[in-house]
């Protein structure tokens, strides 16, 4: 059962950040701090700071959910995604170049290099290493 219909509000409805929560299954703490990772997430603000969230930042909201807890990325992933894609592409689900997108800060990028290969690099490292010795 959705939102929409325990609310009885109109799909095109905007939402309080508890109904915007329960809809993308994260705590509204986890809402507020997104908004400042996040630039493209900015709901409506009314008196008293209070947010209104609109359709297509619920649809935003889903879809980083859906890359940060299922698929993987990071929250820097997901900004680099979204700088590179665009809102809209990310929310439709445009492929994603794996190897690139949805990497942590620290991890060096794909080398190339089939993973099948393990072996035969450390093969390469050994006779480096062997090397190295030798012009000590």
């Amino acid at each position: 059962m959705d939102v929409e219909d325990r609310t009885g509000k109109s799909p095109d409805a905007y939402r309080t950040i508890g109904e915007a929560s329960e809809a993308i299954g994260v705590p509204q703490h986890v809402l507020r701090f997104w908004e400042t990772r996040f630039p493209q997430v900015r709901p409506v603000k009314r008196a008293g700071n209070r947010r209104y969230y609109r359709p297509g930042d619920i649809a935003l909201l889903k879809r980083i959910r859906q890359l940060l807890h299922e698929e993987g990325y990071s929250i820097r992933g997901v900004q680099r995604l979204l700088r590179a894609s665009g809102a809209k592409a990310v929310i439709e689900g445009a492929p994603v170049d794996k190897a690139r997108a949805p990497s942590d800060a620290g991890k060096p990028s794909d080398t190339g290099a089939p993973s099948g290969d393990h072996g035969e690099l450390r093969a390469v490292l050994g006779e480096l290493v062997k090397i190295r010795d030798l012009l000590k």
